[in-house]
């Protein structure tokens, strides 16, 4: 997997509130700015969700069984993937979801243990809200 965090140390600025910018004259303050240190090796180790959405999806025997669509994330973690089975190129495949952490992602395969194509498709469709 490539990184573009090597080595060191990041520092984010968390703006809250108001994304205005306040002048070093400015005698209100605009908003809240709170330092946080993260260590980019530990960044380095997980996956970006670019590379992970269009991926193939298979199955503990090698089987493709569908590929990535979508990731579903809450306030501090990953919580669904977005399966799409079958279709050609996005066109008529069924959407399923799958609790992300069900499925074993590495660097080589995202794979779902235990399934199959005929399974997921069984599986109630999942539709984007409009």
């Amino acid at each position: 997997m490539s990184s573009i965090f090597t080595s060191g140390v990041l520092t984010i600025l968390a703006v809250a509130g108001s994304l205005a910018v306040a002048s070093p004259m400015s005698a209100h303050a605009q908003a809240e700015v709170a330092l946080v240190v993260v260590d980019v090796k530990a960044v380095a180790l997980g996956y970006r969700a670019s590379k992970l959405i269009g991926r193939p999806v298979t199955n503990s025997r090698g089987e493709e069984i569908g590929r990535i669509d979508d990731l579903v994330v809450g306030a501090d973690k990953v919580l669904f993937a977005i399966i799409g089975v079958g279709g050609f190129l996005g066109v008529g495949q069924h959407l399923v979801v799958a609790p992300y952490n069900k499925l074993a992602v590495t660097a080589k395969a995202i794979v779902l243990p235990g399934a199959t194509k005929e399974a997921l498709r069984k599986l109630p469709e999942f539709h984007y809200l409009p």
